[in-house]
């Protein structure tokens, strides 16, 4: 309807006597033109139109902002002993003051109190929940928590942090158990980016059929069991962070190549979307298969290898740096007796010359694994030789150390160290490599990363 000038004033009319603020509007002078509903109430009054605003309302100053024509904003008033909070607001016509607009915000200051601590309340959980939230997605780990001495790994350290100020993708390679993730993470925490999302994505542990969706998201309906609404991507998930992609050498041939698209244009297509979504994320691979073999074998792109590879960083195996294990092992202990409460203090010398005389196929994982056994075996503080078990070498270069033929031990635990034995010599035949491996154990990708984790 078109709104004629009557029409348009009984609006106001009505507006201002209904409004929940109590209001006035006074003239120049102080005299009271309007004083809606609310207002009356507060002060319990009735017919007081054209009355000076001195008789009516104590401590008020509207006809001084009247004769000033300067607003005074948020002021504490008294009334009825009460502490309120007003505006008065000259209004001006061609620079003349007309009249003076007054309302009150709070008619108790205790009430901003209470909304002031209310408000406080929620920034300080708003506070703590990005802390856990940081905390839950952010990076666990910092280069100060990678351990060692040796010269290949203190270079690598300060190669990769000079690499974690820039916005470069890195891929890392490296064996199993090497610390691929824990370069990552610290990466990441060094980064200008250090205040987002770390996101990690085991790209083999996930069956191939999911791993598109997991990556990119999906829209709502894009096929059976999709969630309503659809679903965030790991790439949306990690935007202004980081996502690790791990195991990236087992990542199907078609998803490489929306993986290639994703990179060269910074944007993702969920399943069954109709339109792309930028993304701002940085992009960390790592792998431990031979990746120029995997290409010449026509398993992974080179395109996107290149593509992945801007900057390199190899991990050195725990055999090429055994200088490290007096450290290695000083570190793991303590992390070790936090979590099941069993304390070493001495180390017989024994033991040094059997930790230093095995491979460790399995890495720093693996040191990590004996030595929580052995943590189990002991009588005492002292960690000797017969606590640590290694399994048989097949160059014979160590000590195997077992728990004596006479001790009878459960059925499930001698199971679980046969199967774990199993692994541990797949991978090594496999070269690191986990699915040839699990081809060699004759069972699924997933049933061998399920197995792997169980023992790391």
């Amino acid at each position: 309807m078109d709104w004629n000038l009557q029409q348009m004033s009984k609006l106001l009319e009505v507006v201002f006597e209904n409004a929940h603020e109590p209001m006035i509007v006074t003239d120049k002078d102080g005299k009271i033109l309007l004083l809606n509903r609310s207002y009356r109430e507060f002060l319990n009054v009735q017919d007081v139109i054209g009355q000076p605003v001195t008789d009516v309302i104590e401590n008020t100053r509207m006809h001084i902002v009247g004769q000033a024509g300067v607003a005074e904003i948020a002021d504490i008033q008294q009334i009825k002993g009460q502490n309120m909070i007003a505006h008065r607001i000259p209004i001006m016509d061609e620079g003349k003051v007309i009249a003076v607009l007054g309302t009150v915000l709070f008619q108790d200051v205790q009430e901003l109190t209470a909304l002031a601590a209310m408000v406080a309340q929620l920034k300080d959980e708003l506070t703590y929940y990005k802390k856990e939230l940081r905390r839950r997605m952010g990076a666990t780990y910092h280069f100060d928590q990678i351990v060692g001495y040796s010269q290949k790994l203190q270079e690598l350290k300060k190669f990769s942090q000079k690499v974690a100020k820039s916005d470069s993708t890195v891929l890392i390679t490296g064996e199993s158990g090497t610390g691929k993730e824990l370069f990552a993470h610290a990466i990441h925490a060094e980064s200008k980016r250090k205040m987002g999302p770390f996101i990690r994505v085991n790209c083999a542990a996930i069956p191939d059929s999911l791993l598109e969706s997991e990556l990119f998201g999906y829209e709502e309906g894009a096929f059976t069991g999709a969630v309503r609404r659809g679903k965030k991507g790991k790439f949306e998930l990690a935007t202004h962070g980081t996502i690790l992609l791990d195991e990236i050498g087992d990542m199907p041939l078609p998803l490489q190549a929306k993986l290639l698209r994703v990179l060269q244009e910074k944007e993702v297509e969920r399943v069954g979307a109709v339109r792309t979504t930028p993304i701002d994320v940085r992009v960390i691979a790592s792998t431990n298969s031979d990746m120029l073999q995997s290409i010449k074998e026509g398993k992974f792109r080179a395109d996107l290898y290149y593509r992945l590879n801007v900057v390199s960083l190899s991990i050195p195996p725990l055999r090429e740096r055994l200088e490290d294990l007096p450290e290695l092992v000083s570190n793991l202990l303590k992390q070790l007796g936090e979590s099941t409460g069993v304390a070493v203090r001495a180390i017989d010398e024994e033991v040094w010359h059997v930790l230093r005389g095995y491979s460790w196929p399995g890495n720093v994982r693996e040191l990590k694994n004996v030595l929580e056994r052995a943590l189990h075996l002991m009588e005492d503080d002292i960690l000797k030789k017969e606590h640590i078990w290694l399994p048989v070498s097949d160059e014979g270069t160590h000590e195997s150390l077992a728990v004596p033929t006479h001790a009878v031990r459960p059925l499930k635990q001698v199971l679980e160290e046969a199967e774990q034995e199993a692994l541990r010599q797949a991978m090594q035949q496999a070269g690191g490599n986990k699915l040839n491996a699990a081809k060699l154990l004759q069972i699924s990708k997933s049933s061998f990363y399920e197995k792997w984790e169980k023992y790391q």
